[in-house]
């Protein structure tokens, strides 16, 4: 990414060099994007494209080959702010600057992309802006170098992200690069726009952010990045906090205190979601669920109440005839993506899968779910098939009844179940 952009007129324009291999015979082809291309290469060769239904449909002069190598680079312009793509409008544009605020639809937004969570790619960008202005995204700074009246920004990730993991927050921050306890480079960044009482409890929380992280190594095995970090931004009256890779970014979430509940499931994300991303939007619970556990245990850490307890009184809030029991969190469907059920009825399954196997066979399969799939994707029935192997139980009955019935289980979580 080489882009420019200016605040106020929220005007983003530059290039997106993208290296990709087909992976099948190609006389055409398609980005997500939803701003204005003016021109296109495939491999230094100029292309034709038009816009359709927000995709930039590209064909090139030459057929591409199965599985050899190209090269496309998109130069575009736009105004973020003003798509809107599959009834949402993800980029909050602001006096001084922009920032991310939505999930899972906001990369194409901004840049051209295959917008599915399978489709990982490391990255770098360089983002020109005037001086007195901070541009925040993904991964090392790489260097921040004035040139007359702008700032060029750059930016680089050595590690794959998925798009929707991806984000751009520029304006007037107060930022820190510094090196954690755990020796690695720490970012956090403050808008200057938020009032006194907001940033103090910003910079309380995601302060916390090494001490987390740590805690949650401990439960997950080594943090997969090699940047840690935090974004508070003054994205208006949204109220957010996003999983961004290596930064996660929280809008409005301190303005009533402190929140570690926040920056525990955010940075739980970085390995469920980010470091392991889900195959397809139907596995969203492997990200939301995971996270919403980590925050009963952290509360269970906290000495606060069992993670168990947690659950029970979360099931128990629900009576049997509630409508809360017939999204199933396995298979959502669009409308139910990041509804509550996800969240919640992902996290009893896995302390029904816990209350079932044990402590520490519980968390064994957490590591592995980490470590057997890092920096790629996974499917439920890949994580169902590895907790059986780790187990050594046959778990279809558990899974069918907490990820996929539309009632409510017989029994609490804690009680687990019973195998044959």
């Amino acid at each position: 990414m080489d882009l420019a952009y200016q605040p106020g007129a929220d005007q983003l324009s530059g290039t997106a060099t993208i290296s990709a291999t087909a992976t099948q015979d190609l006389s055409s082809f398609s980005f997500d994007f939803g701003l204005t291309a003016s021109a296109v290469t495939v491999n230094s060769e100029s292309a034709e494209f038009k816009d359709q239904d927000n995709k930039l449909i590209i064909t090139p002069k030459v057929d591409l080959p199965a599985q050899k190598p190209m090269t496309v680079v998109v130069t575009y312009s736009g105004v973020p702010s003003k798509v809107r793509m599959y009834g949402e409008q993800a980029w909050f544009a602001s006096a001084d600057g922009a920032s991310s605020v939505a999930e899972p639809h906001y990369a194409a937004f901004w840049f051209p992309c295959n917008d599915h969570p399978s489709d990982k790619a490391t990255w770098s960008a360089s983002v020109s802006v005037p001086d007195g202005t901070t541009a925040i995204t993904n991964g090392k700074l790489v260097s921040s170098e004035k040139s007359g009246d702008k700032v060029v920004w750059k930016w680089s990730s050595a590690q794959p992200l998925a798009t929707y993991n991806s984000f751009m927050a520029i304006g007037r921050f107060t930022m820190k690069n510094t090196t954690a306890a755990d020796g690695r480079t720490f970012i956090r960044a403050y808008s200057q726009s938020l009032s006194e009482t907001e940033k103090k409890n910003a910079t309380s929380s995601i302060e916390q952010t090494p001490d987390v992280l740590a805690w949650e190594s401990g439960l997950f095995g080594p943090y997969p990045f090699d940047i840690e970090g935090g974004v508070a931004v003054d994205a208006g009256s949204v109220n957010d906090a996003e999983e961004y890779q290596t930064k996660p970014v929280y809008s409005n979430v301190f303005k009533d205190g402190k929140d570690f509940g926040d920056v525990v499931h955010e940075n739980a994300h970085q390995w469920f979601g980010d470091a392991v991303s889900p195959k397809s939007w139907q596995d969203i619970w492997l990200n939301e669920g995971f996270a919403q556990y980590t925050e009963w245990l952290w509360q269970e850490h906290e000495g606060t109440k069992p993670a168990s307890k947690l659950a029970d009184e979360d099931y128990k809030s629900h009576d049997s005839g509630d409508s809360f029991w017939k999204t199933p969190p396995g298979d959502p469907g669009a409308a139910g993506l990041l509804d509550d059920p996800v969240y919640e009825r992902g996290a009893m399954t896995l302390q029904a899968l816990r209350s079932t196997v044990g402590d520490d066979t519980f968390f064994d399969i957490l590591k592995h779910r980490v470590s057997d799939n890092m920096y790629s994707n996974e499917s439920t029935s890949e994580f169902i098939a590895l907790a059986e192997k780790i187990s050594n139980k046959s778990l279809k009955p558990l899974f069918d009844t907490w990820l996929y019935a539309k009632e409510r289980p017989a029994n609490p979580p804690s009680q687990g179940m019973r195998l044959g």
